[in-house]
């Protein structure tokens, strides 16, 4: 498969940085160049949403789909009970079946607007536990676990890591369960080819290597790598936590805004995993960018991007509108109030009940100044602001009708330091 410049789909994710292990490049090239093929990559539901972290895996399946492949979004169900073994030296937490289940379904959720399921590659969610659940253990033992010699699962380097520090059955045989899963596939729906983070090596190469055993395939398989920040922290980390897609715990404001303050050493590189622009566009972002970096073109063209991708293209305007409405450069009145109260809690929001305070009081509740001569000089020298209005009288009272959608007024302090204010 090519586009209207004669590059194919391998060359434009390899451009990208897309594909850092892969069973058989040739038989990879073969399988994604020619026709359509189906394939499947995983998400185990160990919390209430997906975070940023995957979104290395659906917008690369929603590539794949856009160049005419068919996606199998697989929620793990089965495997999201279990917990793959991580690097940690304890044994992850494990979740009720009831609590899976009700993630599960968020999950389905939220990966439901990223692919299409119309068309001749229309895609699929699929559950594993659907397949798994009413497995025996005597039919695990003997139809699965049977093909896996336990050299080849204790070389697996987070299994060796943890053998001195423990690792259970449970843990162990996870491994067994993905590469399962990869069969059942092959089996349900002709699946030919699983993609996953480089972490997940090898339990990818496990079900390569399962369905072989099982008289199937062949069957390909290919990791996309570890997205890391320049400075070595794990992509999608803030002070906060995780950024999440659910809009309830990450909202689309603070979403947006984790895109915009990304280092410019980073932004070059998410362009070529998250954006769909052409490799022209993005090499003129990353010239805008080193010519001016401190525009932050990059940066605001990838998170309005990603973020109309992730909540909409309402919300990902919204968020623009406030950014731009908090520094003065837009009007606060057009922002919808979970838009400017998400804003707001992001630079520190203060809940005040009764009569509103004057303007020196509002300062210094809201952490702008620390006390109030420091008020009223940043008053004197112009530097105070209500709703994006210098205040000029440090004595001011603030009247009812300022309260935005009748709850918030902005302050600020100089050009860049802002506190909201919300009467409860």
């Amino acid at each position: 498969m090519q586009d209207n410049r004669g590059v194919t789909l391998v060359d434009d994710m390899q451009w990208r940085g897309l594909i850092q292990d892969s069973t058989d490049p040739d038989e990879l090239r073969k399988h994604l160049d020619g026709g359509s093929i189906t394939f499947y990559v995983g998400f185990d539901p160990t919390a209430p949403s997906l975070h940023v972290g995957n979104l290395m895996q659906v917008v690369t399946a929603r590539r794949l789909q856009r160049a005419g492949h068919r996606p199998l979004l697989l929620v793990g169900g089965a495997t999201g009970q279990i917990g793959d073994p991580s690097g940690k030296a304890s044994e992850r937490v494990l979740t009720s079946s009831d609590v899976t289940a009700g993630w599960v379904e968020r999950v389905r959720a939220q990966l439901a607007p990223f692919v299409a399921y119309e068309g001749d590659n229309a895609a699929a969610i699929v559950n594993n536990l659907d397949w798994t659940g009413p497995l025996s253990v005597i039919d695990f033992l003997r139809d699965v676990g049977k093909h896996f010699p336990i050299n080849k699962m204790l070389a697996r380097d987070v299994v060796r890591n943890r053998l001195e520090s423990g690792i259970s059955y449970t843990e162990f045989s996870y491994q067994l369960l993905q590469a399962n899963d990869f069969y059942e596939l092959h089996a349900r729906h002709g699946c030919l080819l699983q993609f996953g983070g480089s972490d997940q090596w090898g339990n990818i190469t496990a079900g390569v290597d399962f369905v072989r055993r099982r008289g199937a395939g062949p069957v390909q398989a290919f990791t996309t790598p570890l997205v890391l920040k320049a400075d070595g922290t794990k992509f999608g980390k803030s002070e906060g936590g995780a950024v999440w897609l659910d809009p309830a715990m990450t909202s689309p404001y603070a979403f947006y805004q984790f895109w915009v303050n990304a280092d410019d050493r980073d932004v070059s590189q998410y362009l070529r995993y998250f954006s769909f622009k052409s490799r022209e566009e993005i090499e003129e972002l990353e010239k805008a960018t080193a010519e001016r970096p401190q525009a932050r073109l990059a940066q605001r063209e990838l998170a309005f991007e990603i973020t109309a991708l992730v909540h909409g293209e309402e919300e990902a305007r919204q968020a623009v509108a406030a950014s731009q409405a908090l520094f003065g450069r837009g009007s606060l009145a057009e922002l919808s109030p979970d838009t400017l109260r998400a804003a707001l809690s992001e630079a520190g929001l203060t809940e005040v009940s009764g009569e509103l305070p004057g303007v020196t009081a509002l300062l210094q509740q809201a952490g702008l100044v620390k006390s109030g001569g420091e008020a009223r000089r940043t008053i004197a020298e112009g530097g105070a602001y209500l709703n994006n209005e210098r205040i000029t009288d440090a004595e001011a009272t603030v009247p009812e009708s300022a309260l935005l959608h009748g709850r918030f007024l902005v302050l600020r302090k100089g050009k860049r330091t802002f506190a909201g204010v919300e009467r409860v």
